[in-house]
């Protein structure tokens, strides 16, 4: 079928006017590979997606409209001469296995290992055979007491550390009872979370807040800690620790 490209009605194949509008058709032609019916100047069969202009190529280098001459003469290539004049190779008598080994040994230089240096140790000494041993070390959190100048050292084997002073529902780990102006901290004040190498800070209902560097910390907020963040337990920056990494 040929379908008219002014009115898309469908004419039998060998048309040459559309029926309908009679505009004229155009060309057609059979494709090569499945025998559908293409358009004279289509590039790809609608059927099976031939590549129509390849073969029409293809046809005329066969039929000759392409120029293809290779009847030209193609010049005889000289022989270049040799670079280096080539020597007749003398053969003497093959020394036995043994002979030749002994003269390699003689000859080749034996290269020695290069020594390689110690690497740098991390340790503060060498132990008696003068190997060194790899010490690992540690981070240690601290809190110091502004007021008192006291290290408190944060438990390394909690997630959640209670700040307070003792009660009955949740015991502290830091219990601030002893220093001074104690009284404006709440029993259950603050809690420390810690996240991987992150420290969390968060106000837990404390009667008189919590301020990190001097800025309340409002409850149910959490201000993630660094080195020098300044802890005020109550109004007034009474009862002050600093955070500490060493």
């Amino acid at each position: 079928m040929i379908v008219c490209p002014n009115c898309n009605h469908s004419n039998p194949d060998g048309a040459q006017t559309c029926e309908a509008c009679y505009t004229p058709l155009p060309a057609t032609a059979t494709c090569p590979n499945c025998g559908a019916t293409v358009q004279a100047d289509a590039s790809f069969c609608g059927q099976c997606g031939f590549n129509l202009k390849a073969s029409r190529a293809t046809e005329e280098i066969f039929a000759g409209n392409i120029g293809t001459d290779i009847s030209a003469e193609i010049p005889e290539l000289e022989t270049p001469e040799p670079l280096v004049e080539p020597q007749r190779l003398v053969i003497s008598a093959q020394p036995s296995a043994e002979t030749s080994s002994q003269s390699y040994l003689a000859e080749t230089p034996i290269s020695q290992p290069e020594s390689t240096p110690p690497p740098a140790s991390t340790t503060a000494g060498a132990s008696p055979g003068g190997s060194f041993n790899t010490q690992l070390q540690q981070q240690t959190i601290k809190l110091l007491h502004v007021q008192t100048n006291t290290n408190i050292e944060l438990p390394q084997n909690l997630t959640v550390i209670h700040i307070g002073k003792p009660n009955d529902r949740i015991p502290p780990d830091i219990d601030v009872s002893g220093f001074p102006n104690s009284e404006i901290v709440s029993r259950i004040h603050a809690d420390i979370r810690v996240e991987g190498d992150a420290y969390f800070i968060e106000d837990v209902g404390s009667s008189n807040g919590t301020y990190i560097n001097r800025r309340p910390l409002q409850p149910g907020d959490r201000h993630r800690l660094r080195a020098g963040d300044r802890i005020a337990l109550g109004k007034g920056d009474l009862v002050t620790f600093l955070f500490q990494i060493s």
